[in-house]
């Protein structure tokens, strides 16, 4: 399809250019794909969206808005229309570059124990999660008193949890024998001895272990997010070693690759020089124990290769940004707009002086008697408010264990329009169930296992009859079968090899937990009452094996014992059969397959095993007409899905094959591909066996949940490490992808012009959702960025697969930079760490996978349905209060700076204050501090409407609430209150005049707990309370401190006379006047609301 799309080549000498192309990077381009042949032509190529290509043939596609060109201006031009800006930006670049040029990282030799012997200076073994240093902290101290108390207390938090984490005691191993050493005093090349259950404190080669298997157990749950334990296994030449100090006699090294991201790989090798001949072992991903997982299993030994940042784990975090919200970002512009407001109202009256006299002085006396423009106290109360939101929402028994970790940015959860997921045990509770076995003509479902358990008792029961005489007990032999013309297999002999290739083919290793008063970790024991069932769990790197095996003992052939040599099966009959594990080929993501072969003991057959996802299988096993279609059946049921099949391998077979294997596993160069082709040599026309699906159930109310975030416009894009089949059977199963949606599968790219091509395909689709692996999405956002993440937030829903930590930050990256929309991002391990830090509002689930991801989190919950909750009520309430807040304390103080301009301007521009400095001490504090901030409790939609009608949602998301426009029109009340109190206290106490402080005053204090009632919208008690109280503390207030209202203090003689306060006069005409200023507006309200009513009003009606 793709090669009949019309490309229009662009003319070489086009005198426009894509910003996105610099010239230099089309050159290094161009150079690189001239040696593939159809690349050539790439660079006269554009794609659909870009250029002119499609312009011609509108009627086939949608046209996106152009990219954006720019033309390229030289000379004096160029240079006085940003030239200089250009200049600038590009020095200081260089200088931050030559400030903060990275060091080099190279690969290492480390000697066993001698950390004196590396010739570079490796980073200390601290971790250090503090965001300032003290150069950086000292700045923020002069913003407020309140932001900068609250954030030295979170970092001195963080100090703390750091120290502790350094100051963990580990024992060293050296030639004098144990010494304690901290965890951030450990070197590159030191012993370090781990125990159970502690952590691993830096990365380290596996070199002994107190297990006789030679092997032990790892949890990684803190670094990749996998809940399951792997196992490791110890370098073969030292676990060899007779005794833990012959480490010392030995003189050996380890060579590694440099450092670098990727957790699930590595490359070395480690050399004995002092036998002979010296000894070279590769060493894998399976020899490695990174730093913060734990260990499972006995006590490890291993030697330090990697400290510090320079391990996996801290590689893979992102430093965490300081979060400011949306809206203090809306309310620092409306700021600056006043304190602009402040300069000219200034110069104007300066000027309406006539720049009389030292007129530079009268500015700057202006700008102080004006300064009220600016709401200094706009910080404390929202600062107040914020930690009141946070209050209400660890208080909300609808949603409880919710805890608020970042309290300054509640009101994104009001702005939500990308919400990013992780999937394993947010969406899915990591808990697999089988449930369909598929043998080609007949399908077992979960009502009918009981058949299959019947076959495998009869199966077996045979085979122990046949082979009771001869006191053997054996596998049912195959042997005439093998022999004989291709006969239809029975169906029970069918059955039987398939649950015994599920039985064996898999990491699964049965775990004991030692019972009081035994010694030893883990009970070996040969004799079979020790298989005690209900005392076995077991361990391996996916639940989806772990599934599988504990089905496989349900119908009776259970795995009761495994090392590394061998593993145990138990009949039905209880009798145990023993096989010998020759090789074993693990899961990759490459492969999408794994690999075993063993060899019955008693029989000796050698029997290569293997399972792995449909689409790397179907070209591996023989022709069939079943396969492709049931597994399609079972992925819509939303079912995981392994193909597993056989192939039975002769003694001459296998020897030429372990030669080959071995020979290609000790290459440096290109090791994995070498041994891939190996086994490939292998995996030609095995014997289908049957294909299992297992379900990995759903979070509680998952489905429900996703629906009202959708109907809320958050568009939900699920980012993953998992394989891409499994991650689309979720995306569907629960309902993140809706059924009437079709799913665009992104095929793998690896080049220009396979991505170019494959973009465009996907832009032909419409409203269908987009799947598409890590790898593709790397080489789409290498050449074609803007092009992939505008067609990716038109998709209703985006699911990435096979995602690094690292990856999932650099997609939330992408989205907040290309669409300028708010982002949350949700997760529950580890691996989530560094999305949840990128996203402007991160959300932990603390769940089976650690704390790790709650705690890194602005907020935790502990189920996902409660983001809902989250969202749709507190989100909302937070956003709409702090709103109203922040306007309101912006109008307190544009109104009094209001009336002292009219007051000045009255006196021939004298620059007198009107009120003295206690009363405007007063004013912004006790008289209306607390009806003001009592707007935190204010609500325009009960919970439950919010919750039924997320679509209210949608209306949040536009910023509404705070904007240019509803500033200007709080800007337009504040001078008409200010202008009438002010003028008419000058009108009607024209008699009285030296009381015009007493009555502005008094009618301002009014006018303010009015204008709190017209805004508030949903009475609550202590709204009440508040306003009675303000108004009782300024009623009180008269009465003690009548010296303050007068104008220009005592010298004047202006005392207030209580008597004056108490005659109806007085009473009325401050009525009249706070009347004139209130009035209109609640008529203006009321009409409004009647003829154009807010969306959730015509619900709540």
């Amino acid at each position: 399809m793709a090669d009949q799309i019309p490309l229009q080549p662009v003319p070489r000498r086009a005198p426009r250019r894509p910003a996105y192309y610099s010239s230099a990077s089309a050159a290094r381009r161009h150079s690189r794909y001239q040696v593939e042949d159809e690349s050539s032509h790439l660079d006269e190529m554009p794609l659909m969206m870009s250029e002119e290509g499609f312009e011609n043939d509108e009627s086939d596609y949608h046209t996106l808005p152009r990219a954006r060109i720019s033309q390229r201006k030289r000379g004096l031009e160029w240079f006085i229309c940003g030239g200089w800006k250009f200049l600038c930006t590009s020095c200081s670049d260089w200088l931050i570059n030559i400030c903060r040029r990275k060091k080099e990282l190279k690969a290492r030799t480390v000697w066993l124990g001698c950390p004196e012997k590396c010739e570079e200076k490796y980073p200390k073994n601290a971790i250090k999660n503090q965001k300032y240093n003290v150069f950086t902290f000292i700045p923020g101290g002069f913003v407020l008193t309140v932001t900068v108390v609250r954030e030295a207390v979170d970092e001195y938090r963080r100090y703390k949890r750091d120290k502790e984490m350094n100051s963990q005691l580990y024992s060293k191993l050296t030639v004098r024998g144990k010494v304690q050493v901290k965890s951030s005093d450990i070197q590159v090349g030191d012993l370090i001895i781990v125990e159970k259950n502690q952590r691993i404190p830096s990365d380290m080669v596996f070199l002994r272990t107190s297990e006789k298997t030679g092997s032990c157990f790892i949890r990684t749950d803190q670094l990749d997010g996998e809940t399951d334990w792997k196992l490791k296994v110890a370098v073969s030449c030292t676990q060899r070693l007779p005794a833990l100090g012959d480490l010392f006699s030995i003189n050996a090294y380890v060579y590694t690759q440099k450092p670098q991201l990727d957790i699930h790989s590595f490359e070395g090798t480690f050399t004995r020089e002092d036998s002979d001949p010296a000894v070279h072992e590769s060493l894998s991903i399976e020899n490695t124990l990174w730093a913060s997982t734990v260990v499972a299993s006995g006590t490890v030994i291993g030697v330090v290769i990697y400290t510090g940042k320079e391990t996996r784990s801290v590689m893979n975090t992102s430093n965490p940004k300081n979060k400011v919200g949306l809206l203090d970002l809306e309310l620092n512009q409306l700021t600056k707009a006043l304190f602009l407001a402040l300069v000219a109202l200034s110069i104007v009256m300066v000027t309406l002086q006539g720049f009389v006299g030292p007129w530079y002085r009268n500015l700057f006396r202006f700008l102080l008697l004006f300064s009220y423009i600016i709401p200094i106290s706009l910080r404390v109360n929202l600062d107040m408010g914020k930690a009141a939101y946070g209050w209400m929402i660890m208080k909300d028994d609808n949603i409880p264990g919710t805890v608020v970790r970042t309290s300054t940015i509640p009101e994104e959860l009001g702005r939500l329009v990308y919400l990013l997921t992780d999937k394993t045990g947010t969406l899915t509770q990591n808990e697999m169930i089988f449930k369909r076995l598929h043998l080609g003509t007949v399908s077992y479902g979960t009502d009918t296992m009981d058949e299959i358990q019947s076959h495998i008792i009869n199966s077996y029961s045979q085979v122990h009859s046949q082979n009771s005489g001869s006191n053997v007990s054996s596998t049912p032999s195959r042997k005439p079968q093998s022999s004989a013309p291709k006969v239809r297999k029975s169906v029970s002999s069918r059955i039987h090899e398939a649950v015994k290739a599920i039985a064996l083919c898999h990491n699964v290793t049965p775990v004991y937990e030692s019972r009081a008063g035994v010694s030893g970790e883990t009970e070996y024991a040969e004799v079979d009452q020790d298989f005690s069932d209900e005392n076995r769990a077991y361990q391996a790197s996916s639940p989806d094996e772990v599934a599988l095996v504990q089905w496989t003992e349900s119908v009776g052939l259970t795995l009761v014992n495994r090392d590394l040599t061998s593993m145990q099966l138990k009949t039905p009959g209880g009798h145990i059969l023993t096989y010998y594990i020759l090789q074993i080929f693990p899961f990759t993501s490459e492969s999408k397959r794994m690999g075993i072969i063993v060899r019955d003991e008693s029989s000796g057959d050698i029997t290569f095993y293997m399972k792995g996802a449909d689409v790397a299988m179907s070209t591996i096993v023989q022709y069939n007409d079943w396969l492709e279609e049931e597994c399609g059946n079972m992925a819509r049921e939303g079912l995981r899905t392994l193909v597993v099949a056989k192939k039975s391998l002769t003694e001459e077979q296998y020897q030429d094959f372990e030669s080959r294997y071995n020979q290609a596993k000790l290459s440096i160069h290109d090791r994995n591909l070498k041994v891939a082709a190996v086994v490939e040599s292998l995996e030609r026309e095995m014997e289908l066996l049957c294909l299992t699906g297992v379900e990995d159930q759903l979070q509680a109310d998952v489905r429900p949940t996703l629906e009202m975030l959708r109907n809320a416009g958050i568009k939900i894009w699920m980012l993953t490490g998992d394989k891409l089949e499994t991650a689309t059977c979720i995306a569907k199963s629960s309902h993140l992808v809706s059924r009437t949606q079709d799913i665009h599968i992104f095929r793998p790219v690896a080049t220009r012009g396979e991505a170019h091509l494959e973009l465009n395909a996907f832009r032909r689709k419409h409203d269908c959702a987009l799947v598409i692996s890590g790898d593709s999405l790397e080489v789409c956002l290498k050449y074609y960025e803007h092009e992939f993440v505008e067609l990716a937030c038109q998709c209703p829903a985006v699911v990435c697969c096979r995602c690094s930590p690292t990856q999932k930050a650099h997609i939330v990256k992408l989205l907040q930079h290309h669409t300028g929309k708010r982002t949350c991002a949700i997760g529950d391990g580890g691996n989530d760490v560094s999305m949840i830090q990128a996203a402007d509002c991160g959300i932990g689930i603390e769940g089976k996978e650690g704390k790790q991801a709650s705690l890194a989190a602005d907020f935790s919950i502990t189920q996902f349905k409660h983001i809902g909750r989250l969202l749709m009520v507190h989100g909302r309430n937070s956003y709409k209060r702090s709103a109203a807040l922040g306007q309101f304390v912006m109008h307190r103080g544009l109104i009094i700076s209001t009336m002292q301009a009219v007051f000045s301007s009255v006196f021939y521009f004298a620059s007198v204050p009107l009120y003295q400095g206690f009363l405007m001490v007063g004013y912004a504090t006790i008289y209306t501090m607390f009806p003001v901030f009592s707007l935190v409790l204010d609500q325009d939609v009960k919970p439950e409407m919010a919750l039924l009608y997320p679509e209210l949602y949608k209306d949040l998301t536009k910023g509404r609430s705070l904007s240019f426009k509803t500033f200007l029109i709080w800007v337009l009340i504040s001078i008409y209150q200010g202008g009438i109190l002010m003028y008419g206290a000058l009108l009607l106490f024209e008699s009285e005049f030296v009381h015009v402080v007493a009555i502005s005053f008094t009618a301002l204090i009014l006018t303010e707990l009015l204008m709190v009632a017209l805004t508030i919208r949903t009475w609550h008690w202590l709204m009440v309370v508040a306003e009675f109280l303000s108004l009782g503390c300024y009623v009180a207030s008269l009465a003690f401190l009548n010296e303050y209202f007068g104008i220009g203090r005592v010298s004047f003689g202006a005392f207030l006379d209580v008597a004056f306060i108490t005659t109806v006069t007085f009473l009325w005409k401050v009525s009249a006047i706070t009347v004139v200023s209130c009035l209109p507006l609640y008529i203006l309200k009321y009409l409004k609301r009647k003829f154009s009513p807010p969306s959730y009003s015509k619900l709540t009606s």
